[in-house]
């Protein structure tokens, strides 16, 4: 122990200045490491463009889920999936044989009251001034009598249409609940979907702070999640003027259409999701760096740059999905850190 202190106490001198010496190299090498992780960049001029980007997905205004209105067996099916269709195409029918029947029943029974009210108003034809109550009693049974038949007509007639589906307009056949026959159906079951893809269209929605800054026509870019890299043209065709219905809080539908895309050979699809990206405000010629190098203390926003103080103070101005328009006492090549 006293040749350890002597040893110390000897050459405490050279034992300092290696202890400062390796001090040094730590600080060196730290410092060294810390701004090699610096990023640096300049600052830029051109142009920057504000954009509100809404997420959302494809939609169809010619989309239709098909249902019978009644329950039965199938008995015929015009149409398989992928098939073309005109509008007014039958694409599937049930067996109407009893649907049929009470139609023939109804009309029937409405030949039969329609000649009982023209028989009494012929009796009654010489008392339309002196019509006692009974014959009136008569008349008005007779008559009442006839529009309840005539209502039931209308109401079978209405099941018996409701036991054929047809193509309401031009498309394509997409599902097909039974391509066959002899099989039942339940009421109100989705036997078909049709689409016309000509009609297909980028639906948005935008909150209430978010959709004062769009308008009809505004031009549009679309980037679906099924189309890596890709992006499509479009254009606001319509802003909703009323809240959608089970959103929470005030949000609208906006409608972008497809601007130079060939719909119908195209590999959209309903549900599809992605991103809209809308052009709010545009500036040319202006100075901007990217988002993150610019920073915020007490005093305001500021720039890093090689200087004795390292910051030079800006104010901000439009702001793109990765640049920010900077105003101050800076020029363009100037660089700045992150």
């Amino acid at each position: 122990m006293k040749k350890i202190t002597k040893f110390f106490v000897k050459n405490w001198k050279k034992l300092l200045i290696l202890f400062i010496m390796i001090i040094g190299v730590i600080i060196f090498i730290f410092s060294r490491s810390k701004n090699l992780n610096v990023k640096v960049d300049t600052i830029k001029k051109g142009n920057v463009k504000e954009e509100l980007i809404l997420s959302g997905e494809i939609s169809a205004e010619n989309y239709a889920k098909l249902s019978f209105e009644t329950s039965g067996k199938i008995v015929y099916v015009g149409v398989k999936e992928g098939d073309r269709v005109s509008k007014g195409r039958l694409i599937s029918k049930l067996d109407t044989t009893v649907l049929n029947s009470s139609y023939q029943v109804a009309l029937s029974n409405l030949r039969i009251y329609d000649a009982t009210v023209e028989n009494i108003h012929d009796q009654l034809k010489d008392h339309k001034n002196d019509e006692t109550y009974a014959q009136k009693d008569l008349r008005t049974t007779a008559e009442a009598n006839k529009d309840k038949a005539y209502e039931a007509v209308i109401a079978a007639k209405r099941n018996l249409d409701g036991a054929s589906l047809y193509a309401p307009f031009n498309g394509i056949i997409t599902f097909l609940s039974h391509p066959y026959i002899g099989v039942y159906t339940s009421v109100s079951s989705v036997e078909a979907e049709i689409i016309d893809p000509k009609t297909m269209y980028f639906q948005s929605l935008a909150d209430q702070t978010e959709v004062t800054k769009l308008t009809v026509g505004q031009k549009v870019t679309i980037i679906l999640d099924s189309f890596d890299g890709d992006s499509f043209e479009g254009k606001v065709d319509n802003i909703s003027f009323t809240p959608k219905l089970g959103e929470t809080g005030s949000v609208y539908s906006v409608k972008v259409s497809f601007i130079n895309v060939d719909l119908v050979n195209s590999k959209f699809k309903i549900a599809m999701t992605g991103d809209a990206k809308f052009v709010t405000s545009e500036k040319e010629n202006v100075l901007y760096v990217p988002i993150n190098f610019l920073k915020q203390d007490k005093i305001g926003q500021y720039l890093k740059i090689n200087t004795k103080n390292g910051k030079i103070y800006v104010k901000s101005g439009i702001e793109s999905e990765n640049n920010i328009e900077v105003i101050g006492d800076i020029s363009e090549g100037l660089k700045v850190y992150d």
